[in-house]
């Protein structure tokens, strides 16, 4: 036997892959493809994509193309987890697209596409495409995931509501990414967590999605490590990490203290800043977070079903001997300063609870609802904007006295 079978040389491996529902569907891209690679190329599925990113074929891809038209918008979430894994890998990626809408081609840009052409592809466009990426310098480590070295002392602010709609999950959104910017030469490391297991809306707030492997650490956190706290939390704009809530409704008893307690050791120990929005029903595991947060936030408004909320909430934490001191309360649509009738009010407001509203925030309008809608923190949308300008006088504020806490120290 002769041992030309033995020498006959190996294939070479994949260097990029189209992915699509259909790459039958565009036929000038499978030509390109061809033109430009040869046989070096192959073909997946959406939900065949993400399995294939973890396979040891997967180590020799430089690029993948990602083509879609108007029907696969229903499946942004997905697409979005596609382009995140194939950057987390090292892997380029370039959106061809066929009548997508604006929005969601600004989203998926976003989460990390880094060519986009459009569909039928121009003569040329697609070879050129590849250049730019083989030419394009490789993106600054700057957003790398924190190392556990802040000894743990990171500050724990919470916000939580006293009453539905009074602004608790806009607050702790706007103040995390105040916070994230609040220091340009020194950058903080700062984290948000959604502890609404139920109804939690900051990935709304942040157009970001929900993810599994939220659920997934949420279920077992006795064996919680590294990785897997880094696969639950999601980047927003390489400044701000986010925990979002799981993409199922939970039993808020799912969890209890133990639980949340490690959550917190773990973002505390990584993180300058960690805010936590909470849910506006008081659970076991409300008690945790009031002990380990530096800061309690509870936004209510010029309202009786806030005024009797808080009310309770105060009677509750005094019945279980809980730190009241720690608690800021926060006005939200508080009257404006030429509002003398307004004014009165809240004060005879604090007299009757006897307590101090140290934070007032104005009414921001439409401008805030349709921040949220956009899926945009208030800086970005409305940077004039009263609100925006009042949360980032208290980040600042808060950021100004923990520099001061620690020269201190």
């Amino acid at each position: 036997m002769t041992s030309s079978a033995t020498t006959k040389p190996e294939p070479s491996p994949i260097t990029a892959c189209t992915i699509s529902r259909d790459v039958q569907n565009f036929d000038l891209l499978i030509e390109d493809m061809e033109s430009a690679l040869g046989e070096n190329w192959g073909d997946l599925g959406f939900s065949e994509a993400l399995a294939f990113f973890s396979q040891p074929e997967a180590e020799h891809l430089e690029f993948v193309a990602i083509a879609i038209d108007e029907s696969d918008e229903d499946d942004l979430v997905m697409l979005g987890e596609i382009i995140s894994l194939a950057d987390s890998k090292g892997i380029k990626v370039i959106l061809i697209a066929e009548d997508v809408s604006p929005a969601a081609l600004h989203q998926l840009l976003r989460r990390g596409a880094d060519e986009f052409v459009p569909y039928p592809l121009p003569e040329g466009e697609l070879e050129a495409a590849i250049e730019r990426l083989r030419t394009k310098p490789e993106r600054p480590a700057a957003a790398a995931f924190p190392g556990g070295d802040s000894q743990g002392d990171g500050v724990l602010l919470a916000v939580q509501g006293l009453a539905g709609g009074t602004g608790a999950t806009t607050v702790a959104v706007n103040l995390a990414w105040e916070l994230a910017v609040v220091d340009k030469k020194a950058p903080t490391r700062v984290c948000i967590l959604d502890f609404g297991l139920q109804s939690g809306a900051v990935s709304t707030y942040l157009d970001l999605p929900r993810r599994e492997a939220v659920f997934e650490m949420w279920s077992d956190t006795d064996s919680m490590d590294e990785d897997v706290f880094h696969q639950a939390l999601t980047e927003y704009e390489e400044k701000l990490w986010v925990l979002t809530a799981p993409p199922d409704i939970l039993p808020l008893d799912m969890i209890g203290p133990q639980d949340v307690q490690r959550i917190l050791d773990y973002a505390r120990a990584r993180f300058d800043y960690v805010v936590v929005d909470m849910p506006t029903t008081l659970v076991q595991w409300t008690e945790t977070v009031l002990t380990n947060a530096q800061i309690y936030f509870t936004t209510l408004e010029l309202d009786m079903r806030s005024a009797q909320n808080a009310l309770r909430f105060k009677r509750a934490l005094r019945s279980e001997e809980l730190p009241t001191e720690k608690l800021r309360f926060c006005l939200n649509r508080a009257p404006k300063f030429t509002d003398l009738n307004g004014k009165s009010r809240v004060k005879r407001l604090a007299e009757s609870l006897e307590i101090s509203i140290e934070v007032q925030l104005p009414d921001g309008g439409r401008a805030v609802t349709q921040a949220g809608d956009h899926g945009t923190p208030l800086a970005t949308a409305a940077g004039k904007n009263p609100l925006r300008k009042e949360i980032a006088k208290l980040a600042m504020s808060l950021h100004e006295l923990g520099k001061s806490e620690a020269e201190a120290a």
